[in-house]
């Protein structure tokens, strides 16, 4: 079976990859977990190695389960959440811990940006703004904190960056990643300004080439091959932002096509050719980004929450060692588990309400200083009533970016599309669907991320026309209109909930202070 893809995506909290037919069948998918590693308040960092290791695993396995040889696969395609930064010497190998989208350590670096810059200029040239914590802030940081690592950095690469570089020893960034290196990326001519660079204080050669999603930048090397079981030669495209990815997945190749994915970060993102948005005051509350079908003229408008489906897994690893259990035991999710006690809780959750920052928060608050609030706990709330407070917590965190994206009138075409990761609870779809109001459907099958690398692949590649086959194989499934009456009572919540964020956002930065991160 020739004309075989190879997708793979590296979230925050583990990495999947898929191989696919010519056909968009997928015929293996595998995924693994890795530590996300908290040493200091503030700070979220990943082994950069690890990301390697899983590579060559998750390769040898869906190989493994496809019992296809490696010489078929016809390309690969990678993608990464974003921020996230690997600083690598000119041999390729990592020189610090490698940075992911929830550290926040570089606030005096983003505040002396600002003021050495201006907002307007940032703003203007990225159409996204600096409190994002992009990647050439978190160099800075390096080069005040860690000179020594500054000075031994040959590049600076995001996590899919880190790998391609691995498999073909190319240094390349591609046009949607591109964007989170913030501050000097021009996202209409999809170019790095180097007299920005220079006026902040970072050469351009720390900067990898910008290529586009769909370019081959190279293929396997032999060495790489022997530790992955790819074929040598083995063409790799620029890769996309793992957002990107999953809509692709999803079919989302046309303006107003909306999908949510529910992973460490909750994204919600609408596929949009408005290039007027990009500099409209609710537009700059998004996160904007370079889309892949055609990064030239196509953006996604993003919504993102910083911790959606990580407060899950965070509800899991500290209090879930039943479930945990029980999964070893029966082979049951442990997050279907827990989601599965908050099924029967009414709406509200009985007046108990949570704040889900626990990282800061992204849009529209840009507060990097805030953290997770438990407000209203009583003695008659259960186990259960505080499961769907932290999965209505979320679902709150989407509506108020959800509702600023919509403001500025962005066509869109329900239904929303729930993607991966935590979307698949039907617990949390029927929850964000009252709490949004509107239409939602979820994606048949697995794939997600991988599944759109994969396609990305193929196109970039030619087994593929184009990416209007993604269209053609997704299918939605488990449509859900919202319910009026829990949709008036969560608007009800949503003011209290809305409001308590101004109640205490100055404590949020006096314990910020007390704590130092």
């Amino acid at each position: 079976m020739a004309g075989i893809l190879l997708g793979i995506d590296f979230g925050t909290g583990g990495a999947k990859a898929c191989l696919m037919s010519d056909q968009g069948e997928v015929l293996a998918y595998a995924y693994r977990e890795y530590e996300i590693l908290v040493p200091v308040a503030g700070w979220s960092e990943h082994d950069p190695e690890n990301y390697w290791s899983v590579t060559c695993q998750l390769i040898s396995e869906i190989l493994d389960r496809a019992g296809v040889p490696s010489s078929n696969i016809s390309g690969v395609g990678l993608s990464c959440a974003l921020p996230s930064m690997v600083l690598v010497d000119e041999s390729g190998n990592p020189v610090a811990p490698a940075l992911n989208l929830m550290d926040r350590r570089a606030l005096e670096e983003v505040e002396h940006t600002r003021s050495l810059l201006g907002d307007s200029l940032i703003e203007n040239l990225t159409a996204n703004r600096i409190e994002d914590h992009p990647s050439i802030v978190n160099l800075l940081w390096f080069r005040n904190h860690k000179p020594d690592v500054f000075a031994a950095t040959h590049k600076a690469l995001t996590i899919d960056g880190f790998i391609a570089a691995r498999l073909t020893s190319t240094f390349a960034v591609n046009r949607s990643a591109a964007v989170f290196y913030g501050v000097a990326f021009d996202i209409r001519s999809g170019e790095f300004r180097h007299d920005v660079l220079e006026r902040v204080g970072i050469p351009p050669t720390l900067i990898p080439n910008v290529c586009d999603c769909v370019d081959v930048i190279g293929a396997v090397t032999t060495a790489a091959a022997a530790e992955t079981g790819l074929a040598p030669g083995t063409p790799l495209v620029g890769g996309q932002v793992d957002c990107n990815a999953g809509w692709i997945a999803g079919g989302a190749i046309e303006a107003g096509d909306m999908q949510l994915n529910l992973g460490t970060c909750g994204v919600l993102g609408v596929v949009h050719q408005s290039e007027d948005y990009l500099s409209h005051p609710d537009g700059l509350q998004m996160v904007n980004i370079p889309y892949t079908t055609s990064p030239g003229d196509t953006f996604s408008a993003v919504a993102v929450t910083t911790t959606g489906g990580q407060t899950l897994r965070y509800l899991r690893d500290t209090f879930g060692g039943i479930e945990l259990e029980t999964e070893r035991l029966t082979g049951i999710s442990a997050y279907e588990l827990l989601t599965s006690q908050a099924r029967d809780i009414t709406p509200g959750s009985d007046g108990l309400i949570v704040m889900p920052y626990f990282m800061g928060e992204r849009s529209p608050l840009w507060d990097a200083s805030a953290r997770g609030v438990v407000f209203g706990l009583s003695l008659h709330h259960t186990r259960g009533h505080v499961l769907r407070a932290f999965m209505e917590g979320v679902a709150y965190a989407l509506y108020y970016s959800f509702s600023t994206l919509m403001k500025t009138g962005l066509p869109v075409r329900h239904p929303l599309v729930f993607n991966e990761g935590g979307a698949q609870s039907a617990v949390w779809r029927r929850i964000i669907t009252d709490v949004l109001g509107v239409p939602t459907a979820r994606l048949e099958g697995v794939g997600g991320a991988p599944l759109g690398d994969a396609i990305l692949a193929g196109v970039g590649v030619g087994v593929l026309a184009d990416f209007g086959v993604a269209r053609e194989w997704a299918r939605h499934l488990d449509h859900c209109e919202p319910i009026a009456e829990n949709h008036e009572r969560y608007m009800e919540y949503f003011a209290v909930y809305r409001g308590l964020y101004d109640d205490v956002e100055k404590r949020f930065r006096d314990l910020h202070r007390l704590v130092g991160g």
